[in-house]
Protein backbone atom coordinates (compact mmCIF):
# COMPACT_ATOMS: atom_id res chain seq x y z
CA UNK A 1 0.00 0.00 0.00
CA UNK A 2 1.30 3.63 -0.82
CA UNK A 3 2.79 5.22 2.14
CA UNK A 4 0.78 8.53 1.96
CA UNK A 5 -2.43 6.46 1.34
CA UNK A 6 -1.66 4.23 4.48
CA UNK A 7 -0.85 7.31 6.78
CA UNK A 8 -4.50 9.12 5.32
CA UNK A 9 -6.37 5.80 5.80
CA UNK A 10 -4.47 6.31 9.87
CA UNK A 11 -5.18 9.81 10.50
CA UNK A 12 -8.71 9.94 8.35
CA UNK A 13 -10.66 8.28 10.82
CA UNK A 14 -8.84 9.73 13.60
CA UNK A 15 -9.58 13.43 12.34
CA UNK A 16 -13.57 12.62 11.25
CA UNK A 17 -13.97 11.63 14.69
CA UNK A 18 -12.82 15.01 16.39
CA UNK A 19 -15.11 16.33 13.88
CA UNK A 20 -18.13 13.97 14.79
CA UNK A 21 -17.25 15.16 18.26
CA UNK A 22 -17.38 18.67 17.75
CA UNK A 23 -20.27 18.84 15.59
CA UNK A 24 -22.22 16.60 18.47
CA UNK A 25 -21.18 19.24 21.23
CA UNK A 26 -22.13 22.10 19.00
CA UNK A 27 -25.34 20.81 18.94
CA UNK A 28 -25.25 19.85 22.64
CA UNK A 29 -25.02 23.12 22.88
CA UNK A 30 -27.66 25.28 20.92
CA UNK A 31 -30.07 22.65 23.10
CA UNK A 32 -28.70 23.86 26.61
CA UNK A 33 -28.06 27.25 25.85
CA UNK A 34 -30.09 28.75 22.58
CA UNK A 35 -26.61 29.28 20.99
CA UNK A 36 -25.97 27.96 17.84
CA UNK A 37 -22.07 27.27 16.51
CA UNK A 38 -20.12 27.52 19.55
CA UNK A 39 -18.58 24.11 18.51
CA UNK A 40 -17.78 25.17 14.76
CA UNK A 41 -16.34 28.83 16.46
CA UNK A 42 -14.12 27.15 18.59
CA UNK A 43 -12.84 24.60 15.56
CA UNK A 44 -12.47 27.85 13.12
CA UNK A 45 -10.74 29.77 15.81
CA UNK A 46 -8.32 26.93 15.99
CA UNK A 47 -7.64 26.00 12.06
CA UNK A 48 -8.19 29.53 10.57
CA UNK A 49 -4.76 30.86 12.25
CA UNK A 50 -3.34 27.89 11.90
CA UNK A 51 -4.00 27.61 8.17
CA UNK A 52 -2.58 31.56 8.21
CA UNK A 53 0.59 30.22 8.73
CA UNK A 54 0.96 27.98 6.61
CA UNK A 55 -0.50 30.68 3.51
CA UNK A 56 2.08 32.78 4.53
CA UNK A 57 4.47 30.40 3.80
CA UNK A 58 3.22 29.99 0.04
CA UNK A 59 2.97 34.08 0.01
CA UNK A 60 6.65 34.55 1.48
CA UNK A 61 8.17 32.44 -1.12
CA UNK A 62 6.66 34.74 -3.79
CA UNK A 63 7.92 37.75 -1.72
CA UNK A 64 4.45 38.92 -0.11
CA UNK A 65 5.00 38.04 2.79
CA UNK A 66 2.04 38.84 4.82
CA UNK A 67 1.78 40.36 8.62
CA UNK A 68 0.85 36.94 10.63
CA UNK A 69 -0.48 38.47 13.66
CA UNK A 70 -2.96 41.20 11.43
CA UNK A 71 -3.85 38.32 8.93
CA UNK A 72 -4.77 35.79 11.66
CA UNK A 73 -6.51 38.32 14.02
CA UNK A 74 -8.70 39.58 10.62
CA UNK A 75 -9.69 36.17 9.80
CA UNK A 76 -10.98 35.62 13.45
CA UNK A 77 -12.92 38.47 13.82
CA UNK A 78 -14.73 37.71 10.81
CA UNK A 79 -15.20 34.58 11.56
CA UNK A 80 -16.43 36.16 14.90
CA UNK A 81 -18.38 38.77 12.74
CA UNK A 82 -20.32 35.52 11.23
CA UNK A 83 -21.02 34.00 14.83
CA UNK A 84 -22.60 37.00 16.29
CA UNK A 85 -25.05 37.57 13.55
CA UNK A 86 -27.66 35.33 14.99
CA UNK A 87 -28.42 37.73 18.05
CA UNK A 88 -31.02 40.59 17.87
CA UNK A 89 -28.30 43.74 19.12
CA UNK A 90 -25.68 42.76 16.42
CA UNK A 91 -27.54 42.81 13.62
CA UNK A 92 -28.40 46.81 13.40
CA UNK A 93 -24.42 46.85 13.06
CA UNK A 94 -23.29 43.82 11.07
CA UNK A 95 -22.93 45.41 7.79
CA UNK A 96 -21.02 48.69 9.59
CA UNK A 97 -18.51 46.14 11.55
CA UNK A 98 -18.37 43.91 8.52
CA UNK A 99 -17.31 47.29 6.78
CA UNK A 100 -14.61 48.56 9.41
CA UNK A 101 -12.93 45.04 9.77
CA UNK A 102 -12.33 44.93 5.45
CA UNK A 103 -11.19 49.08 6.07
CA UNK A 104 -8.89 47.98 9.57
CA UNK A 105 -6.96 45.41 7.85
CA UNK A 106 -4.83 47.03 5.28
CA UNK A 107 -4.73 50.00 7.60
CA UNK A 108 -3.27 48.12 10.19
CA UNK A 109 -0.69 46.16 7.85
CA UNK A 110 -0.01 50.20 6.48
CA UNK A 111 0.74 51.27 9.99
CA UNK A 112 3.10 48.06 10.70
CA UNK A 113 4.97 48.94 7.72
CA UNK A 114 5.59 52.55 9.58
CA UNK A 115 6.38 50.95 12.53
CA UNK A 116 9.82 49.41 11.02
CA UNK A 117 10.90 52.23 9.38
CA UNK A 118 10.74 50.45 5.93
CA UNK A 119 9.17 51.31 2.55
CA UNK A 120 10.37 47.87 0.70
CA UNK A 121 7.97 45.54 -0.50
CA UNK A 122 5.16 47.55 1.49
CA UNK A 123 2.49 47.01 -1.28
CA UNK A 124 2.67 43.23 -1.16
CA UNK A 125 2.94 43.22 2.53
CA UNK A 126 -0.12 44.50 2.57
CA UNK A 127 -1.61 42.86 -0.86
CA UNK A 128 -1.05 40.02 1.08
CA UNK A 129 -2.23 40.00 4.11
CA UNK A 130 -5.64 41.26 3.03
CA UNK A 131 -5.50 38.16 0.68
CA UNK A 132 -4.88 35.86 3.24
CA UNK A 133 -7.55 37.61 5.71
CA UNK A 134 -10.74 37.48 2.85
CA UNK A 135 -9.09 33.75 1.51
CA UNK A 136 -9.13 32.40 5.27
CA UNK A 137 -11.44 34.14 6.97
CA UNK A 138 -13.82 35.48 4.04
CA UNK A 139 -14.62 32.09 3.20
CA UNK A 140 -14.69 30.72 6.62
CA UNK A 141 -17.31 33.86 6.94
CA UNK A 142 -19.87 31.56 5.06
CA UNK A 143 -19.22 28.35 6.87
CA UNK A 144 -19.78 30.24 10.01
CA UNK A 145 -23.18 31.72 8.51
CA UNK A 146 -24.36 28.48 7.68
CA UNK A 147 -24.55 27.41 10.60
CA UNK A 148 -26.57 30.26 12.38
CA UNK A 149 -28.17 31.56 9.87
CA UNK A 150 -31.72 31.54 10.88
CA UNK A 151 -35.01 30.78 9.05
CA UNK A 152 -37.69 33.66 8.21
CA UNK A 153 -41.24 33.64 7.29
CA UNK A 154 -41.29 35.20 3.96
CA UNK A 155 -42.18 31.68 2.77
CA UNK A 156 -45.11 29.16 3.85
CA UNK A 157 -42.53 26.03 3.10
CA UNK A 158 -39.56 25.87 5.49
CA UNK A 159 -36.41 27.11 4.29
CA UNK A 160 -32.73 27.45 5.14
CA UNK A 161 -32.60 27.26 9.10
CA UNK A 162 -28.74 26.86 9.99
CA UNK A 163 -28.07 23.40 11.76
CA UNK A 164 -25.30 21.19 12.19
CA UNK A 165 -27.09 18.89 9.17
CA UNK A 166 -26.17 22.03 7.32
CA UNK A 167 -22.52 21.72 7.62
CA UNK A 168 -21.95 17.87 7.58
CA UNK A 169 -23.60 17.78 4.11
CA UNK A 170 -21.16 20.62 3.03
CA UNK A 171 -18.33 18.62 4.60
CA UNK A 172 -19.44 15.11 3.39
CA UNK A 173 -20.20 16.10 -0.28
CA UNK A 174 -16.91 18.06 -0.55
CA UNK A 175 -14.59 15.17 1.20
CA UNK A 176 -16.02 12.10 -0.51
CA UNK A 177 -15.82 13.95 -4.27
CA UNK A 178 -11.75 13.24 -3.19
CA UNK A 179 -12.59 10.17 -2.45
CA UNK A 180 -14.51 9.27 -5.28
CA UNK A 181 -12.23 10.94 -7.86
CA UNK A 182 -8.71 9.11 -6.41
CA UNK A 183 -10.13 5.39 -6.61
CA UNK A 184 -12.17 6.41 -9.83
CA UNK A 185 -9.18 7.76 -10.96
CA UNK A 186 -7.03 5.24 -9.70
CA UNK A 187 -9.02 2.24 -11.24
CA UNK A 188 -9.58 3.81 -14.82
CA UNK A 189 -8.25 7.45 -14.94
CA UNK A 190 -6.14 8.02 -18.33
CA UNK A 191 -6.95 11.66 -19.49
CA UNK A 192 -5.45 14.25 -17.47
CA UNK A 193 -7.84 17.05 -16.22
CA UNK A 194 -4.67 19.77 -16.04
CA UNK A 195 -1.64 18.14 -16.05
CA UNK A 196 0.19 21.19 -15.76
CA UNK A 197 -1.53 21.89 -12.64
CA UNK A 198 -2.30 18.84 -10.77
CA UNK A 199 -1.07 16.62 -12.79
CA UNK A 200 -2.68 13.47 -10.53
CA UNK A 201 -5.79 14.98 -11.16
CA UNK A 202 -7.60 12.97 -14.18
CA UNK A 203 -11.07 13.83 -16.03
CA UNK A 204 -12.42 9.92 -15.21
CA UNK A 205 -11.87 10.94 -11.79
CA UNK A 206 -13.87 14.47 -11.58
CA UNK A 207 -16.75 12.35 -12.82
CA UNK A 208 -16.28 9.56 -10.70
CA UNK A 209 -16.38 12.29 -7.35
CA UNK A 210 -19.29 13.92 -8.70
CA UNK A 211 -21.09 10.97 -8.98
CA UNK A 212 -20.34 9.80 -5.44
CA UNK A 213 -20.93 13.44 -4.82
CA UNK A 214 -24.35 13.68 -6.18
CA UNK A 215 -25.16 10.66 -4.40
CA UNK A 216 -24.13 11.60 -0.81
CA UNK A 217 -26.09 15.50 -1.28
CA UNK A 218 -29.45 13.09 -2.09
CA UNK A 219 -28.84 10.64 1.38
CA UNK A 220 -28.13 13.72 3.45
CA UNK A 221 -31.36 15.26 2.12
CA UNK A 222 -34.24 13.35 4.34
CA UNK A 223 -31.89 15.56 7.05
CA UNK A 224 -32.69 19.34 5.82
CA UNK A 225 -36.51 19.89 6.05
CA UNK A 226 -36.12 22.23 2.82
CA UNK A 227 -33.99 20.15 0.58
CA UNK A 228 -35.81 17.32 -1.82
CA UNK A 229 -33.78 14.15 -2.98
CA UNK A 230 -33.52 15.32 -6.34
CA UNK A 231 -32.18 18.90 -4.86
CA UNK A 232 -29.63 16.86 -2.54
CA UNK A 233 -28.47 15.27 -5.73
CA UNK A 234 -27.86 18.30 -7.58
CA UNK A 235 -26.14 20.29 -4.41
CA UNK A 236 -23.96 17.60 -3.76
CA UNK A 237 -22.45 17.58 -7.48
CA UNK A 238 -22.19 21.42 -7.57
CA UNK A 239 -20.69 21.36 -4.10
CA UNK A 240 -18.24 18.84 -5.37
CA UNK A 241 -17.22 20.47 -8.06
CA UNK A 242 -16.90 23.79 -6.40
CA UNK A 243 -14.62 22.21 -3.80
CA UNK A 244 -12.42 20.62 -6.58
CA UNK A 245 -11.89 24.37 -8.20
CA UNK A 246 -10.90 24.98 -4.53
CA UNK A 247 -8.56 22.48 -4.48
CA UNK A 248 -7.38 23.39 -7.45
CA UNK A 249 -6.82 27.27 -6.39
CA UNK A 250 -4.66 25.88 -3.56
CA UNK A 251 -2.36 23.79 -6.18
CA UNK A 252 -1.87 26.90 -7.86
CA UNK A 253 -0.51 29.02 -5.29
CA UNK A 254 1.68 25.81 -4.38
CA UNK A 255 3.05 25.36 -7.37
CA UNK A 256 3.26 29.19 -7.85
CA UNK A 257 5.80 28.88 -4.41
CA UNK A 258 7.00 25.76 -5.34
CA UNK A 259 5.87 23.27 -2.66
CA UNK A 260 4.28 19.71 -2.45
CA UNK A 261 2.02 20.50 0.49
CA UNK A 262 1.19 23.56 2.70
CA UNK A 263 2.57 22.20 5.89
CA UNK A 264 3.50 18.73 7.68
CA UNK A 265 1.25 18.83 10.38
CA UNK A 266 -1.32 16.23 9.00
CA UNK A 267 0.54 13.13 8.02
CA UNK A 268 -0.77 11.78 4.97
CA UNK A 269 -2.89 14.95 4.01
CA UNK A 270 -0.43 17.89 3.93
CA UNK A 271 -1.00 20.61 6.45
CA UNK A 272 -4.17 22.34 7.66
CA UNK A 273 -4.81 24.29 4.23
CA UNK A 274 -4.73 20.94 2.53
CA UNK A 275 -7.46 20.06 4.41
CA UNK A 276 -9.66 22.71 4.82
CA UNK A 277 -9.21 24.37 0.96
CA UNK A 278 -12.16 22.52 -0.79
CA UNK A 279 -14.75 23.37 1.90
CA UNK A 280 -13.77 27.07 2.33
CA UNK A 281 -14.20 27.80 -1.40
CA UNK A 282 -17.49 25.36 -1.43
CA UNK A 283 -19.26 27.21 1.31
CA UNK A 284 -19.93 30.41 -0.23
CA UNK A 285 -22.02 28.51 -3.11
CA UNK A 286 -23.95 26.36 -0.15
CA UNK A 287 -25.35 29.44 1.50
CA UNK A 288 -26.43 30.60 -1.87
CA UNK A 289 -28.10 27.11 -2.53
CA UNK A 290 -29.66 26.49 1.00
CA UNK A 291 -30.82 30.27 0.96
CA UNK A 292 -32.55 29.56 -2.67
CA UNK A 293 -34.03 26.20 -1.73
Amino acid sequence: MDENLRRRLTLGPVLLAVLGGVLALDAWLEQQHAVKGIGILALLLLMVPLANLELARLFTARNATPFKLIASLGGAAIVLHAFFTQFDWFKPIAASVLAFLMAAVPLASALRKVASRQVEEAITSMAGTLLAVMYLGGLAWFLMAIRVKEGGAVRADPIFDGSTTHIVMVLLCVKFTDIGAFFTGKSIGKRKLIAWLSPGKTWEGLVGGLVVAAAVGAACAPWLPEVEWWTGLIFGAVFGAVGQAGDLLESLMKRDAAVKDSGQSLPGFGGVLDVIDSPLVAAPVAYLLFSLA
